[in-house]
């Protein structure tokens, strides 16, 4: 598989995992400020990855790997406040 190929199908991967974990909350309740910025973390940890898969040296290495997880903090930051805000509209139990 050449290395257009392989980028291309992760771009395509991307779109569909992107749009999956956006369209799962109500739109009410997501902004587009949010959801821009939830879309454009999962493409930095995507790139992240492909930084780190194809690093040879260690200071590439080291490079991808912090690439990767300041992504994935990003990402994870994101869904909590996305989290925080689908609880303040949860009914109260008495």
């Amino acid at each position: 598989m050449s290395v257009e190929v392989l980028t291309f199908f992760v771009f395509i991967l991307a779109i569909f995992l992107g749009f999956e974990l956006i369209f799962k909350v109500p739109s009410m309740l997501h902004t587009p400020l949010m959801s821009g910025t939830n879309a454009i973390h999962g493409i930095i940890l995507v790139g992240g990855m492909l930084a780190l898969a194809g690093a040879d040296g260690t200071l590439e290495r080291v490079l991808g790997f912090v690439a990767v997880v300041l992504g994935a903090a990003n990402v994870f930051g994101g869904f909590m406040v996305t989290d925080r805000m689908l609880q303040m509209f949860r009914k109260k139990k008495r």
